[in-house]
């Protein structure tokens, strides 16, 4: 791979493969131009520099991006873009594939889906017997610190495509994905009420910002 380091993003990309960028040049990817001062990599290296890494980058708001010299509407729009692109990559995978194959994937589509809200939102994954994914649907909305769960609607939609389990996710927008008393006791109450109906409960995740919460690997489901 001589001369590897030398080429463009997107000639490197179509030579060696699009895992052999990195972050810096797989942005420089989307971004295809610089400013008048900087060119596309090095505007892509002092992007990352100063958010700290891709996701800070694609999580940040309008007020924080367009404050960056030579970041405008336009370059907002893209960033935004990459990162709604990848929200719904994952949606559309879930679905396509109708199967959550590991934990990880199971993490990284409630991530992508639940990190950036402003609002607690509360979300369950349907699965048959076999957990393959019959639906997901964001059940219940709230405020910045709380939301409303009604463990009867969740049993409701469950028997309305005879799922035979469920995962329970719900962010946390402060950023910490520690779960409270009420999280607690709330997955409680809704496992009992599916028990009822012979729908199990898998797992709940709290979604914050960069990290989550498994019940199931703490033991608590």
């Amino acid at each position: 791979m001589d001369g590897m380091e030398n080429l463009m993003p997107r000639e490197k990309m179509l030579q060696y493969g699009i895992e052999t960028l990195t972050d810096v040049e797989l942005l420089a990817l989307f971004l295809r131009v610089g400013t008048r001062r900087q060119d596309v990599l090095s505007y892509a290296q002092a992007l990352l520099q100063r958010f700290g890494s891709l996701y800070a980058l694609l999580s940040a708001d309008k007020a924080q991006l367009i404050a960056v010299d030579g970041l405008g509407l336009a370059k907002y729009a893209q960033l935004k873009g990459i990162a709604e692109l990848a929200r719904r990559y994952f949606s559309s995978q879930l679905v396509e594939e109708a199967a959550l194959v590991t934990p990880s994937m199971t993490r990284e589509f409630l991530q992508s889906q639940l990190t950036e809200e402003e609002r607690e939102i509360f979300m369950v994954i349907f699965l048959d017997n076999q957990n393959r994914v019959l639906k997901h649907s964001r059940l219940f909305s709230g405020t910045l610190s709380h939301v409303e769960v009604h463990p009867r609607e969740i049993v409701r939609e469950a028997i309305k495509v005879n799922a035979a389990a469920v995962i329970l996710a719900h962010n946390h927008p402060s950023g910490s994905p520690e779960p409270s008393q009420a999280d607690r006791l709330i997955t409680e109450r809704v496992i009992k009420c599916c028990r009822f109906m012979d729908i199990r409960v898998l797992d709940h995740l709290v979604i914050g910002r960069g990290a989550y919460v498994s019940f199931a690997e703490r033991g608590w489901i």
